[in-house]
């Protein structure tokens, strides 16, 4: 089934966007499915209020998170939105995790254009100290921590049979017989981003015509960012 475009959204762009560029920030994490996982985003909650961030967190989540698990969130401060869900084209693909199949809805956090720029945080990440800084890095750009191959999910790559890793990229030469070097790959775990209208379509589009990878939406974003470059630990492409 392929992602719903809605015609009233894309015929307001300009006036949608124009008008992000006078709001503020925000945090955003994605929620779905009425299992534990709300837990870990009322934990990233109370870290970004420990660690004094004076942004709120926008939690996006899926017609299938219980009341329950909404008004829990709220009374944390949080600010819910319901978003649709996104579905990839029917395929074979074994995703490294089963459940990653549902993370094709993060995409729409594109749409909040109400808001200038946003940090994405998956709900499983704790915060310690005060981010905030991250808002102010030059707009124009999406930026990304480079994906570490160790992990097991990666186990059925070159990268992770060799021990390539792109963030020590001297530690393990990628051979030459082996073609050319793999290009940039970050983790969609955490980026910070500007939501924009135009840039949602085009994801939407790539998730028609791109064969879904073990990654998910993750491998829809790197189709995206063309010419990324790394940046002092982290990857930036023009957004």
């Amino acid at each position: 089934m392929a992602p719903h475009i809605t015609t009233a959204l894309a015929n307001s762009t300009n006036s949608l966007v124009k008008q992000a560029s006078l709001s503020s920030c925000a945090y955003v994490t994605f929620l779905a499915g009425d299992g534990d996982y709300w837990k870990g985003v009322v934990g990233l909650a109370k870290g970004l209020r420990k660690a004094k961030s004076k942004y709120p967190l926008v939690v996006a989540i899926l017609p299938d998170v219980p009341e329950e698990h909404r008004m829990i969130l709220v009374s944390q401060g949080c600010i819910v939105r319901e978003i649709e869900p996104v579905h990839p084209p029917e395929n074979q693909t074994r995703f490294a995790m089963p459940y990653y199949v549902i993370n094709y809805s993060k995409l729409r956090i594109w749409e909040f254009v109400e808001y200038s720029k946003m940090i994405y945080l998956d709900g499983d990440i704790q915060v310690f100290d005060n981010i905030d800084h991250l808002f102010d890095m030059p707009d124009g750009y999406f930026y990304a921590v480079m994906d570490c191959f160790c992990e097991k999910t990666w186990s059925d790559s070159p990268q992770y049979k060799i021990g390539y890793c792109q963030q020590c990229p001297d530690k393990v030469q990628w051979p030459a017989e082996m073609g050319p070097k793999p290009p940039l790959y970050f983790n969609a775990g955490m980026f910070v981003y500007e939501p924009n209208l135009s840039t949602y379509h085009d994801l939407l589009e790539t998730v028609k015509v791109t064969s879904p990878t073990l990654f998910a939406e993750q491998g829809c974003l790197q189709a995206n960012s063309f010419g990324l470059q790394p940046c002092t630990g982290h990857v930036m492409a023009p957004s």
